[in-house]
């Protein structure tokens, strides 16, 4: 056994038992400091002596101690023991070759890999930590569990210096790779698109994983103020603080390239942003990828949502046909005002904006956008569409 302290990380490596738990414990407490990291990449064996220290010393910090990197025996030890309650234990992720393996898709986040039959892999742009990766895996997890029809994930591992997520293999296509195959599917299997949405939104967020998606559009409202006037702030704002906070499910990126038909059933991929809100955040953001793109950028409308501008109008006239029913007119008009909203945001939310293309988009949006209109979406909850 042996501990040292590398740069304030400390390593723990071999074995540690009754024999020389003494010592790992003097050596331990000596390290002792406030949020600790204990990297176990090399911790062999642990017995109950050994935990106990870890007892001793969780009792003598104010913040919080990370155990990093152990080993699946290592940290099955700590799990049986419930000592994952009281300390933060991570495994070391598995690595995993992605040589000669065949993509099979890719998106703005990053590429997905054929591993086998059974399983594929979606690996994380460079920048994207293991935080990101988990977040998204983890969101995965609790919309499966709630009853959300999605791909089942299985492990977070590494792929060279990127992370990436583990996912079962689906027999399955993208809605936008079969209309784009067979146009002549678009009113089909949008109204299966609206279903799956009314289905989605039925169902209820566990709020202590998922996000509030509410309070992050109002955060981004009001973050807007500096490039707005106050008039045009209030009037952005007014719309996500006229909304009901609600416990629902919401996707967050719903279009033809992040549902998938599968057995002519659809499930939904790409969770990375699903969390809990007004179902209107939804449907205003589904709007703005693929009717806003289509008609303001109908050329690079195929790249983003898979399908052409064309399309991609049929298949939103028939995804809100099937979802509001009877008050269709009126929930495409929410629609676009709570996607011509969320497009508003662009500046707060990308930070890659800068001087002069901030003032351009915001004149833009001044002049053809969301401030440019009137609008009154009190009569829509009266009427109770939502």
């Amino acid at each position: 056994m042996n501990v040292i302290n590398d740069n304030g990380l400390i390593k723990i490596t071999g074995r540690i038992d009754t024999t020389n738990s003494p010592e790992f414990q003097e050596k331990m407490l000596a390290f002792a400091c406030d949020d600790m990291t204990i990297d176990a990449s090399e911790l062999e064996y642990i017995s109950s002596a050994g935990l106990r220290v870890f007892l001793k010393l969780k009792k003598s910090v104010n913040g919080d101690i990370s155990l990093i990197n152990a080993s699946p025996e290592i940290y099955d030890i700590f799990e049986v023991t419930g000592f994952t309650n009281l300390i933060n234990v991570t495994k070391k992720l598995k690595e995993i070759d992605i040589t000669g393996c065949e993509v099979i898709g890719e998106g703005a986040n990053g590429k997905v890999y054929r591993i086998d039959d059974e399983t594929i892999i979606k690996v994380f742009s460079h920048g994207a930590g293991a935080d990101i990766v988990q977040q998204e895996r983890d969101f995965a997890r609790s919309a499966f569990i709630a009853g959300v029809p999605t791909a089942i994930s299985y492990d977070v591992v590494k792929c060279g210096d990127c992370y990436g997520a583990v996912y079962e293999m689906l027999n399955a296509q993208t809605v936008a790779a079969v209309i784009k195959s067979e146009p002549e599917r678009a009113e089909e299997l949008g109204k299966k698109m609206g279903a799956l949405l009314k289905e989605l939104h039925s169902t209820k967020a566990d709020t202590s994983v998922l996000n509030n998606m509410l309070d992050e559009y109002r955060k981004r409202a009001e973050g807007m103020a500096k490039y707005l006037t106050k008039e045009e702030t209030e009037k952005i704002k007014s719309l996500y603080f006229t909304l009901k906070q609600c416990d629902t499910v919401v996707h967050g990126d719903f279009h033809s390239k992040n549902v998938m038909l599968m057995n002519d059933e659809l499930i939904f991929i790409d969770m990375g942003d699903v969390g809990y809100g007004h179902p209107l955040l939804d449907i205003g953001g589904s709007y703005l990828g693929m009717m806003h793109l289509a008609e303001m950028n109908p050329d690079i409308c195929e790249k983003y949502v898979g399908i052409n501008a064309e399309l991609c109008k049929r298949t939103w006239k028939a995804i809100t046909d099937e979802y509001f029913g009877e008050r269709a007119d009126e929930g495409r008009k929410l629609a676009k005002i709570y996607g011509e909203a969320k497009y508003s945001l662009t500046p707060y939310i990308y930070n890659g904006m800068k001087g002069d293309m901030i003032e351009n988009f915001v004149n833009r949006v001044r002049i053809n956008g969301i401030l440019a209109d009137s609008f009154d979406i009190s009569l829509a909850f009266e009427n109770n569409i939502f």
